[in-house]
């Protein structure tokens, strides 16, 4: 089985698959994307692409990557799926899921002797749209390796970080990260803003020193010129923590920075701007939002 099936043309999957289905050129690989949006991947049919007018037609590909969101959603997908795709099929799983989820995940596919990787992706859209993304990937050596020359076009980093469910603990720590990333960021600005400090220069100059940062770098200038798209969305960003904090529970270890900065977004979320970048928590640490 030489197809490839891709699931999720989002805003990361589409450019993903971009890249993948350009890289196949000239093999003996077929590719096959499915999106809940109809017209989302026609794009791709440029590249040779086809698309699936369901989710089953993917049954024949022996690799299937799944770009969605949620526990629930990669839930649905295999429950549609495996009951008809062939043993030995693989599914790559590049979705921000609870830890626990994926080890489910994995068992349910274990079960119907097909396999699973967990492969959280972090870049955002920049990052795919570039092909720079980086991957963490839980679960057997074997699949990581059928995995890796799929995952190729598309990332600048892979890693195989351990036994299921361990790609999605790797993405927590990125995610606690990124979020303490992120306050400093908006905290600063805001700060210099009500000082009087120009924030052009204010961003350049912290940038380029001890303060700088992935966030000074590609959301100081969001900030400064008030472009609030994605990025990445408040609610995906609040979903992730949501699963952070689950998970800093379960291993009974506290992270306050990541519950305040999941507390100040949900300001965005309580006046519709749930589909802002999560730059916008400038406005919030600004005053331009309320916090309550």
């Amino acid at each position: 089985m030489n197809g490839i099936g891709m699931i999720g043309m989002g805003t990361m999957g589409l450019p993903m698959a971009g890249h993948l289905a350009k890289s196949l050129a000239g093999s003996d690989s077929w590719m096959m994307v499915w999106s809940r949006t109809p017209g989302k991947g026609d794009s791709l049919q440029e590249h040779g692409v086809t698309l699936a007018d369901s989710i089953e037609e993917l049954a024949n590909c022996g690799v299937i990557v799944l770009c969605i969101s949620r526990d629930e959603d990669v839930r649905a997908v295999l429950a549609s799926l495996l009951p008809v795709v062939q043993p030995g099929t693989l599914f790559i799983d590049h979705s921000t899921t609870s830890p626990g989820a994926a080890m489910e995940f994995h068992q349910t596919c274990q079960a119907h002797d097909c396999a699973f990787l967990d492969a959280p992706i972090t870049g955002g859209s920049m990052g795919a749209q570039a092909g720079t993304l980086t991957i963490f990937c839980g679960g057997t050596e074997e699949s990581y390796a059928r995995a890796l020359p799929v995952m190729t076009p598309y990332a600048k980093r892979t890693a195989h970080v351990g036994r299921a469910g361990a790609g999605q603990m790797m993405k927590m720590a990125n995610q606690i990260a990124v979020g303490g990333a992120l306050i400093g960021l908006c905290e600063s600005l805001a700060f210099a803003e009500k000082a009087g400090l120009d924030l052009a220069l204010t961003r350049e100059l912290l940038s380029g020193g001890a303060a700088g940062s992935w966030a000074f770098d590609n959301y100081g200038p969001k900030i400064l010129n008030r472009d609030w798209t994605p990025g990445f969305r408040v609610d995906h960003q609040r979903k992730d923590f949501g699963y952070c904090l689950e998970a800093a529970d379960q291993l009974g270890i506290a992270i306050p920075a990541t519950a305040l900065t999941d507390e100040l977004l949900s300001a965005l979320d309580r006046v519709g701007r749930s589909g802002d970048t999560t730059a916008a928590l400038f406005d919030v640490l600004s005053g331009r939002v309320p916090q309550e």
